[in-house]
């Protein structure tokens, strides 16, 4: 296949460049300097927060497009590119429909920080692999700060036990099974699809000059925008359908395979 058009890779994080260690590998930050040498912008978009993935890439922050909180906030180096937020009246709703809903853990993603309650240690522990910082809080409802999406957890499964509790919000909401565990809730535009949209006018990138990496229903919309789409081989089946092509896992080096290939047909 011939990826010589290619001027933009966007890839989503965990289960996707991540291997389940929530590890980048060293072999993927040699080929991203490749990447460069050539021209093409890499950009990292995840439902995680901001800090969370500059952490992950920390080495190379200076050089990459962030997509972070689901395409609510996109950043490259200080400066923001985008930000859409979820006004306060719409966040109430979302944790009114929550009260009712049993074993899940909500969390307010604000740009730079997070807030949950402190009802769960447990949860706040496994809450630091995703969010850098966060803060505890009596009440959700009350806190006081520009925040771009709801996060909701279930030990066991999001897509059993959150998401038919707040399916009813679609239309009015954004409502994304995230991940294995994870419900996000977010204002209509706040996606990946419509920030890479954003950053394919704002870098004059066409669809067709665009690769695209990921695994769950997130990222549905930003595998539509590029004419090379790739769903993990541990993808969900909607990815499955809906991308293009397949690589292996995210521990098979399956983004980087790709990107390997990538490189010999641009050099």
């Amino acid at each position: 296949m011939d990826f010589s058009q290619v001027k933009m890779v966007v890839t989503d994080m965990d289960g996707t460049l991540l291997n389940s260690n929530h590890e980048v590998s060293d072999r993927f930050f040699e080929l991203f300097n490749e990447l460069k040498k050539r021209g093409i912008l890499f950009v990292a978009a995840s439902g995680r927060q901001y800090n969370s993935i500059l952490d992950k890439l920390y080495t190379i922050k200076d050089d990459i497009v962030v997509v972070a909180e689901n395409g609510g906030y996109v950043m490259r180096k200080e400066v923001e590119l985008l930000s859409t937020q979820l006004p306060k009246d719409q966040r109430n709703k979302v944790l009114t429909v929550l009260d009712s809903v049993e074993n899940i853990h909500p969390v307010l993603c604000g740009k730079q920080n997070a807030f949950l309650t402190g009802d769960s240690d447990t949860f706040a522990d496994l809450l630091k692999q995703y969010y850098s910082a966060f803060e505890i809080v009596e009440d959700l409802s009350q806190v006081d700060a520009e925040i771009l999406k709801v996060a909701i957890y279930h030990f066991e499964s999001s897509e059993r036990f959150i998401y038919p509790a707040v399916k009813h919000l679609e239309g009015d909401l954004k409502v994304k099974v995230s991940g294995e565990n994870w419900v996000d809730i977010s204002s209509v535009n706040a996606h990946k699809g419509y920030a890479l949209q954003k950053l394919q006018s704002l870098y004059q990138i066409k669809p067709e000059e665009t690769m695209v990496f990921g695994d769950y229903n997130n990222d549905l919309e930003m595998l539509a925008l590029g004419k090379y789409s790739y769903a993990m081989a541990n993808a969900h089946p909607n990815v499955k359908k809906v991308a293009k092509y397949q690589t292996g896992s995210n521990d098979d080096f399956g983004v980087e395979r790709i990107l390997e290939k990538l490189l010999r047909s641009s050099s």
